[in-house]
């Protein structure tokens, strides 16, 4: 165990390095950095449905229009952009001059643009409010250490199946694991920095909204690989998997952590 902690260390000290750059950086330089890892789960997300034929290039364009939406637009401008982006990808599909099976690359491709499109949208608008690039650390710090935490409790004290059609690993005794360890690690990173704008309330409310629903995007990651019989996304970070199996919760809590934020943070 110690030495898959080890490994799963070190293949992501490059991911680490990557985000608290463009994260520190914000503007367009994250909108950018944003797309560019949306490009990537995009496209392992595609790799995997390719027998739907999914117009790669529409669900590409729609992630970055909505980033960029979101960098200098209005929150209610997405949905305009999500609407143009089912055009988008009619027109191009139609371009392909095939007759069937279209219905179903429309779909797929559509499937990328909500799930993957919407959340990376949502996390530029998380950068964009005040104090944006600390919520975004500790959104992706209480996110991570969530899933930490639900690994080794499910590994020490797991009994319950949670999901055992979708995810036969994971346990009620990790989730419950996962959401505590998730919490307390999004409370006690504002409480490090002393971030004086952020009361302990706050960030026990965000720190909980985001741990509760992380979780949920990992087992919708894994029903969508249970149903197209995929073990892996990708290998971008080895036998650990692809970017979207490093991702999928992120792809939720992201979007939980803006609202959330924008509610309580007056």
């Amino acid at each position: 165990m110690r030495g898959e902690t080890f490994r799963r260390v070190v293949q992501a000290i490059p991911a680490i390095a990557f985000a608290v750059v463009i994260v520190a950086e914000g503007g367009l330089v994250f909108a950018l950095g944003v797309v560019a890892v949306g490009v990537v789960c995009m496209h392992e997300l595609y790799r995997m449905m390719r027998r739907a034929r999914p117009i790669d290039l529409a669900g590409f364009l729609a992630l970055a229009a909505l980033c960029l939406t979101a960098l200098y637009g209005r929150r209610s401008q997405l949905v305009m952009v999500l609407a143009f982006s089912l055009l988008v990808t009619l027109l191009l599909a139609l371009v392909r001059k095939r007759r069937r099976g279209v219905a179903w690359g429309i779909a797929a491709t559509m499937l990328g643009t909500v799930w993957i499109g919407l959340a990376m949208a949502h996390a530029v608008l998380l950068r964009q409010l005040p104090h944006g690039g600390a919520l975004v650390l500790d959104t992706l710090i209480g996110t991570f250490i969530g899933d930490t935490s639900a690994y080794f409790g499910g590994r020490a004290w797991g009994r319950r199946p949670l999901a055992p059609r979708i995810s036969p690993n994971k346990t009620v005794e990790g989730l419950i694991c996962g959401i505590a360890g998730g919490a307390f690690a999004f409370w006690l990173f504002g409480l490090a920095y002393q971030h004086e704008w952020f009361h302990g309330t706050d960030r026990l409310v965000i720190g909980l909204a985001v741990a509760c629903v992380a979780p949920l995007g990992d087992l919708f990651e894994s029903l969508v690989k249970r149903d197209l019989g995929v073990k892996d996304t990708g290998r971008l970070f080895g036998a650990h998997g692809g970017a979207l199996d490093r991702l999928d919760a992120v792809l939720f809590s992201a979007v939980a952590a803006y609202y959330v934020s924008v509610a309580v943070l007056r």
